[in-house]
């Protein structure tokens, strides 16, 4: 090899396999990203409607984190066997989303007197399924009803 002979030419297989890989690990990452974003706030929210479903309103007032005015009188209330939203025998979660600069995460939740969840061509049973927000607060994954 001489000075005027030219540089032995590169593959271009080997650079097309790098950015095919490094696109397809970006693509990961990012589906990875989208799927776990909220999967700590949607755990929060399993917990708490599972143990109404196994009809525990004590440990889901726990779960809850009530502020001092919200007491277990207002809880049933709003989820006991009789409440507003009650009784739950099965739910299952839509979504979850947060505002922008929120510290809260709103999960949509579909929640149904019967067990299980009834299916949509069942229109009986399926017109008594409520779908309800709960904002779950990032920091210490306390419930609320949203603001």
């Amino acid at each position: 090899m001489s000075l005027l002979d030219p540089p032995a030419a590169k593959p271009q297989k080997s650079r097309a396999m790098a950015f095919t890989i490094a696109a397809l690990t970006l693509v990961a990452i990012v589906t990875l990203w989208l799927v776990f974003r909220y999967y700590p706030e949607k755990k929060a929210a399993e917990r708490f409607f599972d143990a109404l479903v196994a009809g525990d309103t004590a440990q889901a007032y726990q779960l809850w984190k009530p502020g001092p005015s919200y007491e277990m009188k207002d809880f049933l209330a709003d989820w006991g066997p009789s409440g507003y939203y009650g009784p739950v025998k099965s739910y299952k979660i839509l979504r979850a989303s947060s505002p922008t600069g929120a510290n809260a995460v709103a999960v949509r939740v579909a929640i149904s007197p019967f067990s299980p969840m009834p299916d949509a061509s069942d229109a009986e049973k399926s017109r008594k399924t409520r779908v309800v927000s709960i904002w779950v607060l990032i920091s210490d994954k306390s419930l609320s009803f949203p603001p």
